[in-house]
């Protein structure tokens, strides 16, 4: 997989590629990480490499549409896993954190060039078994991670033909830039699976091949000698396997509410910063993560900001790109990187899952909760939209009278253009299709209802009811 190309354009390409030849020799993840002693179409302007664009290609018959959330949280949560050097830490919000080192390794940082020495201790959680087998799985985590820290998130699992996967890399993390940079891991295959980007996925989900169950596994890594040590409060992950689709059955509009979000057009950073996925054209994810962040009342400190030229407007825009930023996928929209940002703010959660109607978004928002959504469309899919992306993230933050949508959409050429409303039957298939067809009619990917959901540890009980009929809570 070449950086330069949409990560799920070139998994699509891949698995038709594949479709035709011998499995591939296994890569495993240890390959490309910590040594061995740790554990469609072309995107319009403003729609670039950076953001979610194809899924795979699965063609595999349809199965019941579910999704599983499993997330870790609690303090018995973590004393259930498996630790080396970790421990559970008790409070107002439960964590998980560095206690003694279970030993030392050297990291070289693809991306700097460096080479340095950390501590390390692990946390794995126990077998999960998700409510249903899985073609995919996306991993989530909420940690902070004070200079001198990092951390990184692998998964292991057990197919449906009683195999095992290797463990694989789904994040090499830090809230900061300067000790490492975050990166997910390419070319991590065993023939059978592989993951692309932020995302695991069954190589060819026709041959009925499922995961069954996986664990996760946490490495907790510091500067030698210190008593640093990142804090993680929340890990988990969404499995699904959603049927494949070109429609979606046309749902009941439910009440109308609209809630009161804060916009912002990524339009507006065009050419700024270009070292962070070519400037503000590319920056959907992390302006719609920035308007919710804002949302439930956060935002960053002046301090925090300075280094943002002061000719700027909206600098926390830009802040909020540096800091999602994936400096392997060179890009902003990593689903996972953009959930742990919001999740650096004081007492806020954050998770990447697929919601299955848009009846479950409507509860949401019903509830204060809005919600980032992926979608692709062509231009003439979306009337209102004026353009096509082959992947493109937005905030929903209400509905009409008439269900439509309405969507604050970074792909707007100001703030205040930023609003809109989009037809309620269209915007609900373009976002919960599997499969669409390109302005060359090739089939291509839909992302299948991913959304990104922040919320505060202190929610109202309206808000945690919705969030605990998905399994977030």
């Amino acid at each position: 997989m070449t950086s330069s190309t949409p990560r799920r354009t070139v998994l699509a390409a891949a698995l038709a590629a594949a479709a035709g030849t011998a499995a591939a020799t296994a890569v495993p993840a240890s390959a490309s990480a910590v040594p061995a002693s740790a554990p469609d179409g072309t995107a319009a302007p403003g729609h670039a490499k950076g953001e979610p664009a194809d899924r795979p290609i699965r063609g595999h018959a349809p199965a019941p549409g579910l999704v599983d959330n499993r997330f870790w949280h609690s303090y018995t949560d973590w004393r259930c896993g498996s630790a080396a050097g970790t421990k559970a830490v008790a409070g107002r919000r439960p964590g998980l954190v560095l206690a003694i080192p279970a030993g030392r390794t050297e990291y070289a940082d693809p991306h700097t060039g460096r080479t340095s020495a950390w501590e390390y201790a692990t946390w794995t959680s126990p077998a999960h078994t998700p409510t249903v087998p899985a073609t995919e799985v996306i991993a989530s985590w909420n940690a902070h991670t004070p200079p001198g820290t990092w951390l990184q998130v692998e998964l292991s699992g057990t197919y449906s033909d009683a195999t095992a996967t290797p463990w694989y890399v789904l994040g090499r993390w830090a809230s900061g830039d300067g000790d490492i940079r975050r990166t997910s891991v390419d070319d991590q295959t065993d023939g059978k699976s592989s993951v692309w980007t932020d995302t695991f996925a069954i190589d060819d989900a026709a041959s009925g091949l499922r995961l069954l169950s996986y664990r996760l596994r946490l490495t907790l890594y510091r500067t030698p000698g210190s008593s640093l040590t990142p804090t993680v409060w929340r890990l988990g992950a969404m499995a699904s396997d959603i049927p494949d689709r070109f429609t979606v059955p046309a749902s009941e509009p439910g009440p109308a509410r609209e809630l009161t979000v804060p916009r912002y057009s990524q339009n507006t950073h065009v050419g700024q910063y270009p070292e962070y996925d070519n400037g503000g054209e590319a920056w959907c994810s992390p302006t719609s993560s920035q308007m919710i962040v804002e949302y439930w009342g956060r935002r960053p400190s002046p301090e925090e900001l300075a280094w943002v030229n002061p000719a700027f407007a909206d600098p926390q825009v830009c802040h909020a790109a540096r800091f999602t930023y994936d400096y392997q996928y060179e890009g902003c929209g990593n689903w996972p990187f953009n959930a742990a940002y919001a999740a650096t703010y004081p007492d806020m959660n954050a998770v990447v899952t697929r919601l299955r109607t848009l009846t479950e978004l409507e509860s949401l928002v019903r509830a204060g909760i809005p919600a980032i959504t992926s979608q692709s469309f062509r231009k003439e899919e979306l009337t209102g939209a004026g353009y096509g992306t082959a992947g493109h993230l937005m905030t929903v933050i209400g509905f009409t009278a008439d269900g439509d949508v309405i969507a604050n959409d970074p792909a707007s050429p100001s703030n205040e253009a930023v609003r809109r409303i989009y037809p309620r039957r269209e915007w609900e298939n373009i976002w919960l299709r599997t499969k669409r067809y390109d302005a060359n009619g090739k089939v291509r990917s839909g992302t299948g209802g991913v959304c990104y959901l922040f919320w505060p540890v202190k929610s109202a009980p309206s808000q945690h009811r919705a969030l605990r009929t998905l399994g977030l809570v």
